[in-house]
């Protein structure tokens, strides 16, 4: 072990649990070995997403046996992973944040590249896979997400995932976000552009099946584009500017047609001329419906998480008192 005063200062280790009865329990004796090598003060704060199995008295158990490193939270129902990952960041005590994934595919034993990374003087560091453990189209749909995600809040592309440490002072940027939908990157580049990424060997899934389906990684990429993001709504401003540049080459063209031949022959032409600007309407409405979702998210003024319950040490302490 290192000497205490080559130790960083502190560190809160932030899991969103759900389903993952079999898996905390390792991944949490792992953290305990792996953490006091890194820092003076540390906690482990195990947030329950309101999983269906026994997630909830397992990691209670976890508490009980490590009451002044371990820190618990019940949410009300499930609200998501992201969800979950923010309420965890907001009861963080320390000066440096890790998030990581229950599923023991992020290894404990790879912080210290992270780590190392960070007091370089970067505010965000990523864990990046040297190798994608999932399916090639469990491994695309990230990709596509992650190369939007980049693009739109100018983060690099490989950067992104649930495996990142940074200073816990970002949380200011987004302390009044309310809204139901939430994801963290999007939020953490609210307060920086200071990131950076070193490369992690990732392990394979062994208990348990990602919740994260194409289709969902799909959705993903449309609620960050248009919940953090105007870049939807100048696509379609300029669509909307390209057809009507079309449109008026093919009004000079039903012209020119009329004046040299008499009449404008060919009604397919001009049925799929009125289908694309119909379908390019549509498209735009589209756009500016998911926007509107997205005011109305946030006008309806719901939490992104409720807690149920909530152990700790500080909790007991002020309870004896």
């Amino acid at each position: 072990m290192k000497d205490e005063k080559d130790l960083n200062p502190s560190a809160s280790v932030i899991i969103p649990v759900y389903n993952g009865a079999e898996t905390i329990t390792q991944l949490t004796e792992r953290l305990l070995k792996v953490l006091p090598d890194l820092f003076a003060d540390y906690e482990i704060i195990l947030v329950d997403d309101c999983s269906p199995d026994d997630s909830w008295n397992v990691i209670k158990s976890l508490q009980t046996a490590n009451p002044d490193t371990v820190r618990v939270i019940h949410l009300a129902r499930n609200y998501g992973q992201h969800n979950a990952t923010l309420c965890g960041i907001r009861a963080a005590r320390y000066e440096i944040c890790i998030t990581m994934d229950d599923d023991l595919q992020h290894p404990p034993e790879q912080l210290p590249l992270l780590v190392s990374e960070l007091e370089k003087g970067y505010d965000v560091v990523y864990a990046v896979p040297k190798k994608m453990p999932h399916s090639w189209w469990r491994n695309l749909g990230s990709k596509m997400t992650k190369i939007i995600l980049g693009k739109i809040m100018g983060i690099p592309i490989r950067e992104i995932g649930a495996f990142r440490v940074f200073k816990t002072y970002l949380r200011n940027a987004f302390a009044d976000y309310r809204s139901p939908e939430v994801y963290i990157d999007p939020l953490l580049a609210w307060g920086t552009k200071n990131f950076s990424h070193v490369y992690v060997e990732e392990d394979k899934r062994e208990i348990g099946e990602s919740n994260y389906s194409f289709a969902k990684l799909v959705k993903a990429s449309l609620l960050i584009l248009t919940g953090y993001s105007t870049a939807p709504l100048r696509f379609a401003s300029m669509l909307g500017f390209l057809f009507m540049l079309f449109g008026f080459a093919v009004l000079i063209y039903v012209l020119i047609v009329t004046f040299s031949l008499g009449s404008t022959p060919g009604f397919p032409f001009l049925a799929s001329i009125i289908s694309i600007f119909a379908g390019v309407q549509l498209f735009t409405l589209g756009i500016i419906g998911e926007y509107l979702a997205r005011v109305y998210d946030r006008a309806s003024d719901r939490p992104p998480y409720v807690i149920r319950e909530s152990v700790d040490r500080y909790q007991k302490e002020n309870e004896n008192e």
